[in-house]
């Protein structure tokens, strides 16, 4: 495969040299572009759309071909394992996923299939592959999966939830049930995580959505150590490059040292807590990406100039230096947002992270 020609993103999670801050966004390829919804409509469901590597790959490469981003990420879907184990996805208009076949019990655990993720999630790495060919090197490939504890939160509940009823429950009468499910899904995991990179994945992001509704003293036991067991067993470089790993999660400013000492290259921050606080806290030791609140692509021209100014402006001088941060929403572009705002975004984050004269 060919080398990278724009290698910004790369050298910015391992703290390196950089000229300018990196970006990409989280659901970068999605509903708010014209040519996604076009595709989609012909398409039909969106599991087809992933399942399909030439569709999958063009719509991982529809933003590049609007915007100068320095990553593209594959299109797929979190919940890819635990639809290969026959729990019967579907994606209900307006509600979310929805798994026909929840697990709740210790028997639904035990007759959960052993995957093997080179025959069971083939699609997916097809779609690395020909992603990876079609860039041709012009920027790195992000691949990605959910965590255990995510993952484990939306097969229990049976999809999205308010109040993870169902999970919470287990956590607190049955937690041997509860760690059964999650070591199986780790083990998934490191699984689909290796495969990506081996089929041309050079970053990976790890999505523990859901690792802030537990308690502090949770977290460690039932997200934190599965993640780490990750970290330990995935491949650490690819092509003579080293594989940054970024954790994100929402709504886990509480949870900040604990997710530096997960092994991540990176920590993902959401919009709730201040960058140049993360920094102070944990960024000695991490890069960090975020973490605009995605509602500002709603505003003016010029309140996402001044927004983005600002956190580039509150990243460095925290920092003291022009490297370890890639710019990216707190959470995924919005389904109702103007491509041209996303393009503006962008832009101001390129030409204003220019003027920073860090050391």
């Amino acid at each position: 495969m060919k080398a990278l020609k724009n290698d910004v993103l790369l050298r910015a999670l391992l703290k390196k040299p950089v000229d300018y801050t990196p970006v990409w966004l989280m659901r970068q390829a999605g509903r708010y572009l014209p040519e996604y919804r076009a595709l989609r409509k012909k398409t039909g469901d969106f599991l087809s759309l992933c399942k399909d590597k030439s569709l999958a790959c063009e719509v991982a490469l529809q933003p590049l071909k609007r915007f100068n981003l320095d990553a593209a990420i594959l299109f797929s879907d979190i919940l890819t394992i635990p639809d290969a184990m026959g729990l019967g996805l579907f994606f209900e208009t307006g509600e979310g996923p929805r798994f026909k076949h929840p697990i709740r019990t210790a028997a639904d655990i035990n007759a959960l299939p052993m995957l093997n993720v080179n025959q069971d999630l083939s699609y997916v790495l097809e779609a690395v592959r020909l992603t990876r060919n079609e860039l041709n090197g012009s920027v790195p490939l992000i691949g990605f999966s959910g965590s255990p504890w995510t993952l484990a939160t939306y097969m229990i509940e049976g999809g999205s939830s308010r109040d993870f009823r169902y999970t919470k429950e287990m956590l607190y009468q049955q937690p041997e049930i509860l760690h059964q499910l999650l070591q199986y899904l780790t083990d998934i995991i490191v699984d689909y995580l290796n495969a990506q990179i081996k089929n041309g994945a050079q970053i990976i992001q790890i999505f523990d959505t859901w690792g802030g509704i537990l308690s502090f003293e949770s977290y460690p036991l039932f997200s934190l150590q599965y993640i780490k067991n990750i970290m330990s067993r995935l491949m650490t470089s690819s092509e003579s490059l080293p594989v940054p790993v970024i954790l994100f999660s929402r709504q886990s400013a509480q949870l900040l040292d604990m997710m530096a000492l997960s092994g991540a290259t990176g920590i993902g921050l959401d919009w709730t807590f201040p960058i140049q606080k993360a920094y102070h806290q944990i960024g000695k030791h991490v890069a960090l990406q975020g973490n605009i609140d995605p509602a500002v692509l709603y505003g003016s021209n010029q309140v996402i100039q001044q927004e983005v100014t600002k956190l580039l402006h509150n990243y460095y001088t925290a920092s003291g230096i022009k490297t370890g941060y890639v710019f990216n929403l707190g959470h995924g572009v919005p389904q109702y947002v103007n491509p041209d705002k996303v393009r503006l975004l962008i832009d101001t984050v390129h030409e204003q992270s220019v003027h920073f004269n860090i050391r």
